[in-house]
């Protein structure tokens, strides 16, 4: 048989998508479209008559409680499972985010500073709950195409969200946070409606199908950190995500240091905007065939090349050159990372999804702050710096998503079992 003949297309794709798995994309596009804390939190406290200092301050608390979000989200899946997970972390994002405008006042500062902290961690720890509820419904064979579904779905409710934060402070700031708050509580009842109460476990044989070889408890955070290709895994995720982040922290910057004009940036991200949106599902359908550690460690490196890139000229043709290579990388690695941790054995699922959320969200976290300071120090320099972490990120992703010979799922529950006792 051809390999065409093996590619599942994209509408063939679409089609087998079970209805559980269509619900639950269709709520993360919803519950995307009105994630407006931390797009909109500075602007809204500044508005607000907040200091920059401050408001800034807040943005961080909201990046920390992301990054523990991730791990306490992949230990409730563990615990409480997929559907549950997601119900009280959305039901507890509702009440925290709409209680923003009531605590505004910036004398506040301290206790908004906690909630908004609090805030980042509930919105952060229903992912896990998502990715493995996902996993779960979809065939095997479906299993990276259905995380570059959740992918597009993340991505068209983030370009049509800002439209729709626009049309509300048009009538009232605080409505931001109360729609924000509205659409956490729609997702979480609906969820608890329409979403099955047990899944997480696989039945077709794919490697998470051995729930019953080791105690769900019995393998925890520490147990895996032993397991080396995985910590490569969330090595190469960090880094992935802190060059990433140069892409919507420093290339403004340097698109303004060139006497550029801003629209230059803002072509920049419609244009991988629009890529994202139109072929990363066409790209998943061929990229889906290849071997996981090809297509995540060769996306990768191509994600670095493009900001490489920038590195040459500031000319509006290398930018946006660049941009397409960069989000082509990013189209090849990024539905197999994200599939990757729910592909784990059952009595570590959860924990790994949340291990690899919290990953990305420490290099998010820390990206910002490090790209602007490099841009400080060394200028274009940055962009080389770029292509090194981006080198070093794939050669993480390519061993860390190879499998050992000889090696059955069995085998790697009972050895992270086995690292748990011994620690």
């Amino acid at each position: 048989m051809t390999d065409d003949a093996k590619r599942i297309g994209v509408f063939a794709a679409l089609k087998a998508t079970p209805s559980t798995a269509r619900f639950l994309l269709g709520g993360v596009f919803v519950n995307q479209m009105g994630a407006f804390v931390q797009t909109f939190l500075v602007l809204y406290l500044v508005h607000n008559d907040w200091s920059m200092k401050r408001a800034g301050i807040c943005l961080g608390a909201y990046s920390l409680g992301a990054l523990i979000g991730g791990l306490v989200g992949g230990e409730l899946t563990q615990r409480l499972g997929p559907r549950n997970t997601i119900v009280i972390a959305m039901s507890c994002s509702a009440l925290l985010v709409a209680s923003l405008p009531f605590l505004k006042d910036p004398s506040n500062f301290a206790f908004v500073a906690v909630l908004i902290g609090a805030a980042g961690a509930a919105t952060a720890a229903y992912r896990p709950g998502a990715s493995a509820l996902l996993n779960a419904v979809m065939p095997a064979e479906l299993r990276v195409m259905a995380f570059s579904m959740m992918r597009t779905a993340l991505n068209l409710g983030a370009v049509i969200g800002p439209f729709a934060a626009a049309a509300l402070t048009l009538a009232n700031w605080d409505l931001l946070y109360w729609v924000d708050g509205a659409t956490a509580l729609a997702y979480a009842l609906l969820s608890l409606v329409f979403l099955p109460a047990k899944a997480g476990k696989r039945t077709d044989g794919a490697p998470g199908a051995t729930a019953e070889a080791q105690p769900v408890e019995k393998v925890g955070y520490l147990a895996m950190l032993r397991d080396t290709k995985f910590v490569l895994y969330l090595a190469s995720m960090t880094l992935s995500a802190m060059f990433y982040m140069q892409f919507m922290a420093v290339l403004p910057l340097k698109v303004q240091a060139d006497g550029n004009p801003t629209a230059l940036y803002s072509s920049a991200l419609a244009l991988s905007s629009g890529l994202l949106i139109a072929l990363e599902l066409k790209i998943t359908s061929y990229v889906s065939e290849w071997k996981a550690p090809v297509a995540a460690g060769a996306g990768t490196f191509v994600m670095a090349l493009g900001l490489t890139a920038y590195a040459i000229s500031g000319s509006p043709v290398v930018i946006l050159l660049g941009t397409a290579v960069f989000v082509s990388g990013m189209m090849v690695s990024g539905p197999t990372l994200w599939a990757h941790p729910a592909g784990k054995p059952e009595n570590v699922k959860g924990r790994a999804i949340g291990s690899s959320q919290a990953a990305f969200s420490l290099g998010s976290a820390t990206g910002t702050t490090l790209g602007v300071l490099a841009w400080g120090a060394f200028g274009n320099g940055v962009w080389l710096l770029c292509g090194a972490a981006g080198a070093l990120a794939a050669l993480f992703a390519a061993y860390g998503l190879s499998e050992a010979r000889d090696k059955s799922p069995k085998q790697d529950v009972g050895e992270v079992a086995e690292a748990n006792t011994a620690a």
